[in-house]
């Protein structure tokens, strides 16, 4: 295994739990929804801090199970033309696209979401509803976290393009040869 295999497997690891974190996030998200429903519905009693705690569950799922999402290749993409793209146009376009857009961005939200979650500390933000939840710095501590998941797994992107696009890789070299007008044996 040479070392872009290491670094990209090692990386991917970390977003395989976070895609399992926000798994159990989701269920966890489920049942307080019921509960709250079921709440307001048969004792209607609703609650302002329940209703808080759902969208915060939301928040910290869409955050933390973004990077197993990059890896799963499940994110928004125009397919139209990818699709029809060869491997290694399309390692070009996800090596290109994360170099120049996924990292530059992670890295400005990490680094801008200090101050936002200092702030929130400093001062004792909490809900301005009454009976909502109180530090608010946590649910905005889990913003440069999310990003942190999906800047590595964008590292471990660019290590698996590169080995896309370096000699030798078989698909990719397989590919290169029908394209070019070679026979396939």
């Amino acid at each position: 295994m040479n070392l872009l295999e290491k670094i990209s497997t090692s990386l991917e690891v970390l977003s395989e739990w976070s895609g399992r974190i926000a798994a159990w996030l989701v269920l966890l998200l489920v049942s307080v929804v019921v509960y709250d429903v079921l709440n307001r519905v048969i004792f209607r009693n609703g609650s302002v801090a329940l209703q808080e705690l759902e969208w915060h569950l939301f928040a910290i799922i869409f955050l933390v199970g973004s990077a197993y999402t990059l890896k799963h290749n499940a994110h928004v993409r125009l397919e139209l033309f990818y699709q029809h793209f060869s491997i290694r146009t399309r390692a070009w376009i996800d090596l290109l696209g994360t170099l120049f857009f996924l990292l530059p961005l992670c890295l400005v939200i990490i680094s801008s979401a200090w101050p936002f979650i200092y702030n929130a500390y400093h001062f004792g933000e909490g809900s301005p509803d009454p009976g909502g939840l109180p530090y608010r710095f946590l649910i905005k501590s889990v913003i440069p976290l999310g990003f942190l998941l999906l800047l590595l797994q964008g590292v471990a992107m660019i290590a698996q393009k590169i080995q896309v696009l370096m000699p030798g890789h078989g698909q990719a070299d397989q590919e290169n040869k029908l394209e070019n007008g070679g026979d396939q044996s």
